[in-house]
């Protein structure tokens, strides 16, 4: 059976952490392993960690002594991860229990690296990028980003192969790590499943648009920031 390295890197999130850690936790596949870091946060996300930490063995928690941001933090554990995948979970957002095993079996029965699935908004229910995931990706990637980060599993050695996130990148690293992968012709698709239950609000996204923009446009012009 696969092992997968779940890595999730916090910050300032105790409001949303404990729901998040808990959907992946409640997975219907057991084989994982959930690398969490926190990325010096000033509220009580670190102790929430701590806390589930010693009520579940999975959880492996690597606390960051000063702010790194999200690029670094993904890195350091990709680095410490021991899976043959890597799935991605961000601290604010869901996974439906049972994502894994529909993710691993898509992968197998499509022979994939990887895949990602669909999503809907936790505020609206709505599904996101609806009509952007009609089109393949490798149109779509061109302008924007069709996959949903956090519902990423990919191939361990792959993710490591590239360099893992690219850390000039300090928005947009799912944008470019993505873009990579296509140009290096590996075989990721968006399963049309809704998977994973995305925040829309008071998140990286909404909260640094214009730095989110820069960077993605770097990315599309294939441009050093």
């Amino acid at each position: 059976m696969n092992k997968i390295s779940v890595i999730m890197s916090a910050f300032n999130c105790e409001n949303t952490v404990e729901k998040s850690i808990n959907s992946i936790l409640s997975q219907t596949y057991e084989n994982f392993e959930f690398l969490i870091s926190d990325d010096d946060s000033s509220d009580n996300t670190s102790e929430i960690i701590k806390k589930m930490q010693k009520n579940d063995s999975r959880i492996i928690f690597y606390p960051n002594s000063k702010n790194m941001g999200l690029t670094k933090s993904l890195n350091k554990l990709l680095s410490l991860s021991s899976g043959n995948f890597i799935a991605r979970q961000d601290a604010d957002d869901l996974s439906l229990e049972n994502r894994f095993d529909l993710q691993l079996a898509f992968i197998e029965k499509y022979n994939l690296d990887g895949c990602t699935t669909l999503a809907t908004s936790l505020q609206s229910n709505k599904v996101i990028h609806k009509y952007k995931n009609l089109l393949p990706p490798k149109l779509v990637i061109k302008f924007k980003n069709p996959f949903i980060h956090g519902s990423l599993i990919l191939k361990n050695e792959i993710l490591k192969s590239i360099g893992g996130y690219d850390e000039r990148f300090l928005y947009a690293q799912d944008y470019k790590l993505m873009n990579d992968i296509l140009k290096k012709k590996y075989k990721v698709k968006i399963m049309k499943k809704k998977l994973y239950i995305l925040n829309t609000r008071n998140n990286i996204s909404s909260n640094f648009r214009n730095e989110q923009e820069y960077f993605a446009n770097c990315v599309r012009k294939d441009l050093n920031p």
